[in-house]
């Protein structure tokens, strides 16, 4: 697990605290968020909107709109993570769950981790139709014909997904000539 060290010098210095930013209107996030408050905590949780007036004044130094982005925790001495490395030093604070991030904070584990996160933004993209407050999209682009987000969606090589098929291949057709033909 690695963490951006904006307070600098806090590489070995003990974590006695940290610090959530989420997005207050996803209704994700704000859902974890009463999760995880309910929870046996090992380390002290303190829940802040991403992008607020108090995230801004307790947190000058960070880039706020990203924190509206991706998921952001900031330890009590200025250590900052972000996208699985925040699932992860969250899931060490929680009593019952701190086995489960020693075990995601491992290379396979990481990866684990890393899809949580895409697919939380995935859906919060979804949710939002793609579009953030403030403007921007979440998970990329959305795509001009507006399929991104939960809905079918299709890619000009011939890929395509459906929710209810999945990925399916259907080669582009030559009917312009522009292709190579095997005759």
């Amino acid at each position: 697990m690695t963490a951006d060290t904006t307070g600098g010098g806090t590489a070995g210095v003990a974590v006695r605290g940290l610090t959530v930013l989420y997005d207050a209107q996803c209704s994700l996030c704000t859902f974890l968020r009463d999760w995880l408050v309910r929870q046996p905590q090992l380390v002290p949780l303190e829940m802040v909107p991403a992008g607020s007036d108090e995230a801004r004044r307790r947190f000058p130094g960070l880039d706020h709109a990203a924190t509206l982005d991706e998921i952001t925790v900031v330890g009590d001495a200025g250590q900052v993570y972000r996208g699985g490395a925040a699932w992860i030093v969250t899931l060490w604070a929680l009593r019952e769950h701190r086995g489960l991030a020693h075990r995601l904070s491992t290379p396979a584990g990481a990866r684990v981790a890393k899809g949580a996160v895409l697919a939380a933004a995935k859906w919060r993209g979804s949710t939002w139709g793609g579009t953030k407050q403030g403007g921007g999209t979440w998970g990329g682009a959305k795509p001009a014909d507006g399929t991104w987000g939960g809905r079918a969606y299709g890619r000009g090589d011939g890929w395509s997904y459906d929710p209810s098929w999945g990925w399916t291949y259907n080669p582009p057709g030559c009917a312009d000539g522009s292709c190579a033909t095997s005759q």
